[in-house]
């Protein structure tokens, strides 16, 4: 038996991955992670196990600079958390975990949900850091915000956040709402939730939170299928969706709202590319090469009808609108050409193209190399393949949709990790900071 050698390397589906370093790990393990749900080949609990063994293996500065990455550009909610978690229990690390806690906090619940996470194997004291970071955060929200996010059920609550962290009030009016929130007695918010709870007719509730502005862009997406039900008038929603601010929402959640109200879907495909409206296109030609393979069914979340091929599309979307000439293909068994559509036309023929089977990622862009002349070719996978993938021709990007263990080999490609608009804007910005080529 011999054991002193390294292993050789390989993906889920069997192509050789190349060895990459502890930051890059921590980067593809976290930024599409949906902290503890499964997915086609890995179960939460490795990735979230991975993320912590990776943390202490990375130097803090770039720790807490992935985790506040994670939450402001790719908008994820627990895995910064969870980030941040394994930051107090390390020596180094530790020294940044105030700053970066009380960046990565940007909801109030998140302020109970991370001393759950700090608790999850027993409950201890908090430590000096994570007291500091969650009162610093405690200051961000008003009474709205607090008796929102209010969970009277939880285990944790946001009062004995308070106690736990001792934080300080900015000025007197604050100083009163938390006099509200330890005794009970903050009025309740005028949200949806509360005004459906309350026994109030459907139609007219949505009618008046619209006509009022009350609906975030997220809330807005969630219930249009709620509204469509409830027979509200459409110029209300229409004008909610011409109005709505699309920063922090994820392309897939557009596509969501259209699966549930699909008589909408050109106002909401409307709100979903207002975001790109005059921005800058990228010159040339690209090349959009979408995974559509068994794997990429594996579902967003467990709480979620979307897949992973759903997030993918989203981006493709955008990604269209952001190219100056672009050619669309879709990947599995196959490799298929898109006929030359835009927004959620794109996505159905997107969908529709072949079946969901195997990976041949390789075979794939080996395909794309002999057959088209680009300048950068976008792959939007979840990185797992059959076969090994060679070079690009032109500048090459790998977008992962997915946090497993290992992906493709690495060499002439730029990986960017995540599901967030974002991943274009890195694009963009790179490509500009590229030495001119006479």
């Amino acid at each position: 038996m011999k054991i002193n050698r390294v292993a050789p390397l390989k993906t889920h589906e069997g192509a050789p991955a190349k060895r990459i370093t502890a930051e890059a790990q921590l980067r593809r393990s976290l930024m599409a992670c949906m902290l503890w749900e499964d997915t086609f080949y890995e179960d939460g609990v490795s990735i979230a196990e991975r993320i912590a063994s990776l943390v202490p293996l990375v130097k803090p500065e770039t720790v807490a600079s992935m985790a506040i990455e994670a939450r402001e550009k790719m908008k994820l909610r627990h895995a910064p958390l969870w980030v941040v978690r394994e930051m107090a229990r390390q020596p180094r690390h530790k020294v940044l975990v105030a700053d970066t806690l009380a960046r990565v906090i940007q909801r109030a619940d998140e302020l109970a949900e991370f001393v759950a996470l700090y608790w999850k194997d027993g409950k201890q004291p908090l430590s000096k850091q994570v007291k500091k970071g969650l009162a610093k955060a405690f200051t961000k929200f008003d009474a709205y915000q607090l008796a929102k996010y209010n969970n009277k059920k939880a285990i944790v609550k946001l009062r004995d956040v308070l106690f736990m962290c001792r934080a300080k009030p900015k000025d007197a009016e604050q100083e009163q709402i938390w006099k509200q929130l330890v005794n009970g007695t903050l009025p309740a918010p005028d949200t949806w939730e509360v005004a459906l709870s309350n026994g109030a007719d459907k139609k007219s509730t949505w009618e008046r939170l619209l006509a009022e502005n009350k609906l975030g862009g997220l809330a807005l997406l969630r219930n249009l299928r709620n509204m469509a039900g409830s027979k509200v008038d459409e110029s209300l929603v229409f004008a909610a969706l011409d109005r709505m601010e699309t920063e922090r929402i994820l392309p897939f959640r557009f596509i969501a709202a259209a699966k549930h109200a699909p008589q909408w879907e050109s106002r909401i495909e409307r709100a979903m590319l207002k975001c790109l409206e005059g921005r800058e296109k990228l010159p040339g030609k690209t090349v959009l090469l979408v995974d559509v393979s068994g794997s990429m069914d594996s579902p967003i979340s467990g709480k979620s009808d979307l897949v992973r091929y759903d997030a993918a599309n989203g981006l493709a979307i955008l990604a269209r609108e952001l190219c100056e000439e672009v050619a669309v293909y879709s990947f599995s068994n196959e490799v298929i050409r898109i006929p030359d559509l835009r927004g959620f036309a794109l996505r159905d023929a997107i969908a529709r193209s072949q079946p969901h089977y195997s990976t041949y990622l390789g075979e794939a862009v080996r395909y794309i190399n002999e057959t088209e002349s680009y300048d950068r070719l976008i792959v939007l996978t979840d990185e797992q393949s059959h076969d090994p993938v060679p070079d690009p021709k032109g500048k090459g990007y790998m977008i992962n949709v997915a946090s497993y263990k290992n992906g493709i080999g690495y060499a002439s490609w730029l990986h960017i990790d995540g599901w967030s608009e974002a991943v274009l804007d890195y694009i963009s910005a790179y490509e500009e900071e590229l030495p001119e080529v006479n």
